[in-house]
């Protein structure tokens, strides 16, 4: 995300982070080879309309406010939400596979539009030839600063997806655990996304 969101999201007391502030519509691809193997990924994120105000008033884009960039302006946009990268953060997308969590390619910014006042930027990442057979995906902030609602997935190569959506309420059971812990002496983000994240487990046809 862009420093300016980073930044909130650091200094944001850790109650008031336990609940998100920004709203993302995301689509995943999954990219399969002939081996089965996980070569890459390719994500869509739709950005909520507020936030989306806000980055392109701090980036000074739009000064007309009539929703349509020029191509000079979306080539300034382009990349925005990869422009700081923080250490230890995994880009919100996680994967576990062959019973190991695998690492994956940084970022690389493909497309950027704004449609109906809202941001959509695409980006790929590869995947070191990772094992599709039962691999998962998750895809969240571990901080619930930001809240990602998956729209759309696509796998290739013969494999397909079984999504289970978050226990809202395993959630806020999570959630007022460690409020329960948390005092107010203490600063601290917690990290509670994963309770709210949807589980991508991917399923392959064995060869013949």
């Amino acid at each position: 995300m862009r420093r300016s969101l980073i930044a909130l999201a650091l200094v944001a007391p850790a109650p008031l982070a336990a609940h998100p502030h920004v709203f993302v519509d995301t689509e995943l691809t999954v990219e399969v080879n002939a081996a089965g193997e996980i070569t890459g990924t390719e994500m869509t994120w739709t950005y909520d309309e507020y936030f989306t105000l806000l980055i392109l008033e701090d980036m000074g884009l739009d000064s007309d406010m009539d929703g349509e960039l020029t191509e000079d302006e979306l080539a300034e946009l382009m990349g925005f939400d990869f422009e700081t990268w923080p250490e230890g953060f995994e880009g919100d997308l996680y994967l576990d596979a062959g019973g190991q969590k695998i690492e994956l390619g940084h970022p690389v910014s493909t497309g950027i539009a704004v449609t109906d006042g809202k941001i959509v930027a695409t980006h790929t990442r590869t995947v070191p030839d990772a094992p599709a057979e039962g691999a998962v995906f998750r895809q969240y902030d571990p901080t619930y600063y930001v809240a990602y609602t998956l729209e759309d997935l696509t796998v290739t190569g013969g494999c397909r997806a079984e999504v289970t959506n978050p226990d809202p309420d395993a959630g806020e059971e999570a959630l007022a655990e460690a409020l329960n812990s948390y005092s107010e002496d203490q600063f601290e983000v917690l990290e509670l996304g994963i309770h709210y994240a949807d589980t991508i487990r991917l399923t392959c046809a064995q060869p013949s």
